[in-house]
């Protein structure tokens, strides 16, 4: 199993290592850079090489770490001016995961902002390609959303519309959200409705295109459209959800990333204990 969490870059971009080490994981992600602002300061490269050189020290598979875009950027959003600044940062950081040897990119699908689906669909296909003409084998992750007003990407048979007009294939996957795919409507409280949902993203847009897993309880009812987070088996999903989309996913060896929240109910740890422990 595979399996870390988000992590921090706080002091240095190697001291994720570090916090993915202390914290016990197999598996981490992180933010190249502040998720709160449009700007961020050049990776220098000597930060770059001491990422890769700690990674290569420790014993987390390079294909288990995954960056995350900032929160700012819409990429389906229909202003030009929102839309071409959103897609400045998404070329930006997929050069920054090259820099630092981290092989993908998980990219939110963003809002069409009122403007109809097939607008904000043009628009991300438009932003993906584009990004896809940076010379690097970073492969960006389009995640699934969680239903909330004006968004794509939240139903599978769409998800899988913006994905197969994506070229080159070579250069795309995607990253399923647990929490954000409950939220939407698809049951994942069974072992039996894990598998079916598991079968429809499967018939949909194919399980060899699943990349990362991000593995995250919910603290909104099914179909609630909220994207809410919860300590693993906890929330709503529950336990034996869980459960079994941690084993589907380790049958292909998937790695999993928690996204579980901060606060006294349970630390980093104990959610990487809870999922070992189910597994």
């Amino acid at each position: 199993m595979r399996v870390g969490l988000h992590v921090s870059i706080s002091g240095s971009l190697s001291a994720a290592i570090d916090n993915a080490v202390e914290r016990e994981c197999s598996a981490f992600q992180i933010f190249t850079r502040s998720p709160r602002m449009w700007t961020a300061k050049e990776i220098s490269k000597v930060d770059a090489q001491e990422f890769k050189d700690k990674l290569s020290a420790s014993k987390i598979d390079r294909f288990a770490t995954v960056a995350h875009m900032p929160y700012l950027p819409n990429l389906a959003s229909p202003n030009s001016a929102s839309h071409s600044k959103s897609v400045s940062v998404l070329i930006k950081e997929v050069q920054r995961c090259g820099e630092i040897g981290i092989p993908y990119l998980v990219a939110h699908l963003g809002s069409h902002m009122g403007q109809g689906e097939d607008k904000g669909i043009s628009q991300l296909v438009k932003a993906f390609e584009k990004a896809a003409e940076v010379e690097n084998d970073v492969m960006i992750l389009l995640e699934n959303t969680a239903g909330q007003k004006n968004s794509v990407g939240s139903e599978f048979s769409q998800w899988a519309e913006i994905f197969s007009q994506l070229n080159p294939k070579k250069r795309f996957g995607v990253c399923l959200d647990t929490c954000h795919a409950f939220a939407y409507g698809y049951d994942l409280r069974t072992e039996s409705t894990v598998t079916q949902t598991f079968k429809k993203f499967d018939d949909e847009i194919g399980w060899e295109n699943l990349k990362i897993l991000h593995l995250n309880d919910s603290k909104g009812e099914l179909g609630s459209n909220l994207d809410r987070h919860e300590h693993i088996g906890l929330g709503k999903i529950g336990e034996k959800g869980m459960s079994a989309g941690i084993k589907l996913a380790n049958k292909t060896n998937i790695p999993i990333i928690l996204e579980t929240p901060i606060d006294g109910t349970r630390d980093d740890v104990g959610n990487i204990k809870k999922v070992i422990e189910i597994a």
